[in-house]
């Protein structure tokens, strides 16, 4: 039986902690005896956890300035305090934080994997959970295997940091009977009142774009269409929305449903599910829109054309601006024969990113380095 060792910052509502989650669950326990650690606990994720799942906390709840006070200490000091334990295989599940104190794993019976979720874009950016660009450099390059959710994250991370071992692309793992099963719960707050109803979800912050898509609405509003947005999601930027809610006077047409266990029942209901965003990694509430077939509307972020084709053949890619979303969002709407091709195609996609397609995917992989460390 292959140790596996996932580290993570937090198991809370991001997207990486989530598709974590759906990945361990459906693991093979007779193949891989798996734990993973959080740096910080707490996190609405870790009641998700299966109870064959070995988990543990270091630190009871998020400590701040955590960045700064760990670049005190070597990676190597970090591991040796932070671990414990030998593993057949350890896995940084995040960029930054994770990535440097697995990288000073020094046991070698032990495979290290990096697992990256987002675009860079930049060597500073990259480095800032490190000393300098130097040592971010040099511990990425300490690992066996880079694993990246698109072949658009791989790309940016490649160009980025020049490393030396394999890369590979691995898609998040959802659980699609179950988001299925949920999709079909009733939901109360979205009701058949006519309007065509739009959706979005994810953390209310800027890089999300949902100040550009409460402007979309409002322009779409004085064009006479007659549309509800609903967004789910909690985050610091809940504030500002809810302000530029009230001074517009869309509050009878957007609602901020905050966080939301079950997603996909709000999703299900939904006409279209939109991604604003201006960065992405590989979208899981894109890829669950398509799973309950909703059709998506997404601007141009990283994994969108391996998800819905390099010709919108399963969905529609916009340029990353207000006004081509804008325009892509108004095709939806306006074209009813377009709205239908690309509703059958949702739901011809998302059985494309089923739980054990996507699972054992990384169960080969993990087998295979296995394998290649003990020649």
């Amino acid at each position: 039986m292959q140790k596996v060792l996932f580290m993570i910052h937090d198991l809370g509502r991001g997207g990486a902690e989530k598709v974590l989650v759906n990945l361990v669950n459906h693991m093979d326990n007779n193949t891989f005896d798996i734990s993973v650690i959080s740096l910080f606990g707490g996190g609405e994720q870790e009641k998700r956890l299966a109870p064959q799942i070995r988990h543990r906390s270091v630190f009871k709840r998020m400590i701040p300035g955590n960045s700064k006070i760990m670049k005190i200490f070597t990676p190597a000091q970090l591991h040796k305090w932070f671990i414990r334990e030998h593993y057949d295989v350890e896995i940084a599940y995040l960029e930054g934080p994770d990535s440097r104190i697995i990288s000073g794993c020094r046991d070698r019976n032990t495979v290290t994997v990096n697992w990256v979720h987002v675009e860079q874009k930049t060597l500073q950016h990259g480095a800032k959970s490190f000393r300098n660009e130097k040592e971010a450099e040099k511990c990425y390059n300490r690992f066996d295997q880079t694993v990246c959710v698109s072949e658009t994250v791989k790309k940016d991370f490649t160009s980025i940091f020049h490393i030396d071992h394999d890369c590979t692309v691995l898609y998040n793992t959802v659980e699609s009977e179950e988001v299925l099963e949920k999709s079909r719960e009733s939901v109360e707050e979205i009701t058949s009142d006519g309007s065509f109803k739009i959706i979005t979800a994810g953390t209310l912050k800027a890089v999300k774009g949902f100040d550009r898509l409460l402007r979309i609405i409002r322009k779409l509003r004085e064009d006479g269409f007659n549309i509800s947005l609903y967004i789910l999601g909690e985050g610091p930027d809940r504030e500002k929305l809810e302000k530029y809610i009230d001074e517009n006077r869309l509050n009878d047409v957007v609602m901020l449903l905050g966080y939301q266990s079950n997603p996909y029942k709000f999703v299900a209901k939904s006409d279209l599910f939109v991604c604003s965003s201006f960065r992405e990694g590989f979208s899981t509430a894109a890829t669950e829109a398509l799973i309950v077939g909703t059709p998506v509307c997404t601007t141009k972020v990283s994994g969108m054309k391996e998800m819905l084709g390099n010709n919108n053949e399963w969905g529609m890619i916009t340029d990353n601006n207000e006004e081509a979303l804008y325009k892509g969002i108004k095709k939806f709407i306006d074209d009813p024969v377009l709205y239908a091709f690309y509703k059958e195609k949702a739901a011809e996609r998302g059985t494309y990113f089923s739980t054990k397609r996507t699972v054992e995917a990384v169960e080969e992989l993990l087998i295979q380095i296995g394998k290649t460390r003990n020649t």
